[in-house]
């Protein structure tokens, strides 16, 4: 099944590349040996890949309830909304790599200073390293579209080196570099370690921009990124925000990305259009790792451990003191320290109490990210001394903490925390080479989730050293693949089954073609509906500059609906509610912008009945309508010689039709994201 399933989906990615070059038509002969290249490196990469690429949703779940074969309506809606989930991701993949072909830069130079700051690291890399170095440095030096590569490697095991190398190649060109991390902690470690590797450039300027600086500190950075003296920049994701303006970003560094919440994510996103982007996980995300299997995001794996690291041993359990206890006293008597991790706040006080009568002698601290940031960095720093013996928790130093000491941790309620954290969490220890231990606890089997089973049993069974890569297809097993743009990071597709999905996938792949839609020039749209509101004159009074005004409404409206949404939103923060005029005026912007976006040159009304002169295809439109909510406007619309029309049971005043007008279209629109737009 394996087998088949690789060449299954193979032939259905070469099979959507080939109608994307038909759609495109490409007059250049580079765009279209940029498509072939593409082609043929996606069909090796899938080929050659060790793992099932295809491993379906919710598979090892046990089965839904089969639908009544007297009632097929469940059913059918079961199949509808996985036909719709799919056709999304294949319209989502066509735009992300056309969005790609049109993004472009000047490759880097390459210098005999590369191979001399390469020369400076201390230890033999392992074959994977190399291989993750030459696909970075090819990245950087030799192609003309922006960077997008993950690089996917356990904790220890030297993704760190390849982003420092990607940094300096950046940096030596007089770009700037940005090095994202989800937490202070982790932050800090980067900082010192780049600060040491760009020690002997002096000329380079490093600068760590946190919540432990005061405030002129922090806006001296500010000012030193904008004016483009600090050359690498390292923080968390306040480096997102609308304050920090880089002079000449060249490099997005982005550690531990399932670390980051959803709006960070987009953010990092919008991004990618102009600079290169270097992402570090142990465990990605579904949705990044789908993008890497399936070749929309390059990838690099490292796979193979120090030699000197050995597994850790990990014991899966019902919580019991006896055993937190035993625990904890071996790693004390061989001289070793402890983590002690919950999953909230709440609970710290309480465990503490609890080991305080247990090992009255011993120190013990708390950490978690509530605390200020002084003595959250004394804590962090005394663990590190090794004067503290024991630190209780939160999963605050899931990243960034590297401590040779620490060699048991001790995770409590495992069932609230995600795979992903687990397995960082676990990462925490084992980082010499001594044997390490994880002790993971529930409270009671018995009130676990089916997901939150499926998760315990993945992380027991990755027990080896580099397991984090099969570890996240186990999670992408788990909770879907999500969606490529937006908010969700996890799907279920799976619910229609895995032989189903395929064939819905094929069919929406074999009619790329019908799902076009050539959206029209903005200025070319035809309202040729008699209605001139005017404006009363006190609201004319009100506003500050009432042309200027109209004005900026019509040139949101040229730009994007997005753009008028939130010139509408402003206007209205500003000025209050607008009159039933004014609201007329800007429903008649909605409408023409909508009517391009959609395709439509003309819109015009005869007595009773609406036309939309346009150049979608029937199938299109056929789509459109089915997607629509409302049944008295699906029912009114039907399309024939190249028109959408409708019949309305009586003739409606100006005002009155084209707010039809705008629901109807507003309807239409809606339904955009689901059809390939060009």
């Amino acid at each position: 099944m394996l087998f088949t399933r690789k060449w299954v989906l193979a032939g259905l990615l070469g099979l959507s590349l080939m109608f994307l070059g038909l759609l495109l038509n490409p007059s250049s002969s580079s765009l279209s040996s940029m498509l072939m290249e593409w082609l043929s490196s996606l069909l090796s990469r899938l080929l050659a890949c060790s793992i099932d690429i295809i491993y379906s949703p919710n598979e090892t779940k046990k089965p839904r309830t089969l639908s009544k074969l007297s009632d097929t309506s469940a059913w059918e809606r079961r199949k509808t909304k996985g036909k719709v989930a799919i056709q999304k991701m294949v319209v989502d993949l066509m735009e992300l790599y056309l969005h790609r072909l049109k993004q472009k830069r000047p490759p880097y130079p390459r210098s005999p200073a590369m191979a001399e700051f390469a020369s400076q690291f201390p230890y033999e890399p392992t074959p994977d390293q190399k291989q993750a170095f030459i696909d970075v440095e090819k990245d950087l030096t030799d192609r003309e579209t922006p960077m997008d590569r993950l690089i996917c490697g356990d904790v220890g095991f030297g993704k760190t080196e390849v982003a420092l190398r990607a940094i300096f190649c950046v940096v030596s060109a007089g770009k700037q570099a940005m090095v994202l991390a989800p937490t202070i902690v982790l932050a800090k470690q980067h900082f010192d370690v780049i600060s040491e590797r760009f020690s002997k450039y002096p000329s380079i300027k490093v600068g760590l921009l946190s919540r432990f600086q005061g405030k002129a500190e922090k806006e001296e950075h500010l000012n030193m990124i904008k004016k483009g003296d600090l050359d690498i920049i390292v923080g968390t994701h306040s480096l997102l925000g609308n304050r920090v303006v880089y002079n000449n970003l060249g490099l997005l560094v982005v550690d531990e990305e399932q670390r980051f919440g959803v709006k960070q994510k987009e953010k990092i996103a919008s991004f990618k259009t102009s600079v290169d982007v270097l992402t570090l996980s142990a465990t990605p995300i579904p949705r990044t790792l789908y993008l890497a299997l399936t070749g929309f995001r390059d990838a690099s794996l490292i796979s193979t451990p120090p030699p000197e690291r050995v597994p850790i041993k990990t014991h899966l359990s019902a919580f019991g003191k006896e055993k937190v206890i035993a625990a904890i006293r071996y790693e004390l008597d061989r001289g070793g320290q402890v983590f002690y991790v919950l999953p909230r706040i709440k609970g710290l006080e309480e465990v503490m109490d609890f080991l305080k009568q247990s090992f009255p002698d011993v120190d013990i601290a708390i950490a978690h990210g509530k605390q200020y940031s002084k003595q959250l960095e004394e804590t962090m720093e005394k663990f590190a001394q090794g004067e503290i013996k024991i630190l209780i928790c939160t999963n605050i130093v899931e990243s960034g903490l590297d401590i040779q000491n620490a060699n048991t941790i001790i995770i409590q309620d495992v069932q609230q925390f995600g795979l992903a954290q687990l397995y960082q969490l676990r990462g925490r220890v084992g980082r010499a080479d001594r044997e390490a231990y994880a002790y993971l606890f529930y409270p009671d089997k018995s009130l676990l989730s089916d997901q939150a089973l499926e998760r315990l049993a993945a992380l027991e069974e990755c027990r080896e050293l580099g397991q984090g890569f099969q570890l996240a297809e186990r999670d992408m097993g788990i909770r879907g693949f999500g969606t490529i743009f937006g908010e969700q990071q996890t799907g279920d597709v799976g619910n229609v089954g895995i032989d189903l999905f395929f064939e819905m996938l094929f069919e929406s792949l074999s009619k790329v073609e019908e799902h076009r839609v050539v959206s029209v020039p903005y200025q070319s749209v035809e309202i040729d509906i008699n209605i001139n509101p005017h404006l009363p004159s006190e609201y004319i009074n009100y506003l500050e500059n009432p042309m200027e005004i109209i004005n900026d409404a019509e040139k949101a409206a040229e730009k994007d609906i997005w753009s008028l949404m939130q010139f509408t939103e402003n206007l209205r923060r500003q000025y209050g509610k607008e009159p039933y005029s004014m609201e007329i005026l800007l429903k008649k912007l909605y409408v023409r912008r909508m009517a391009a976006d959609l395709g439509i040159n003309r819109i015009y009304a005869s007595g009773k009945m609406v036309g939309m002169e346009t150049r979608m295809s029937k199938r299109v439109f056929k789509l459109m309508t089915d997607s629509m909510i409302s049944d008295v406007h699906r029912n009114s619309l039907i399309f024939e010689g190249g028109q959408i029309r409708a019949e309305l049971l009586l003739e409606l005043p100006r005002e009155q039709l084209l707010n039809w007008i705008f629901q109807c279209l507003a309807e239409l629109h809606a339904s955009l994201p689901a059809l390939i737009k060009y």
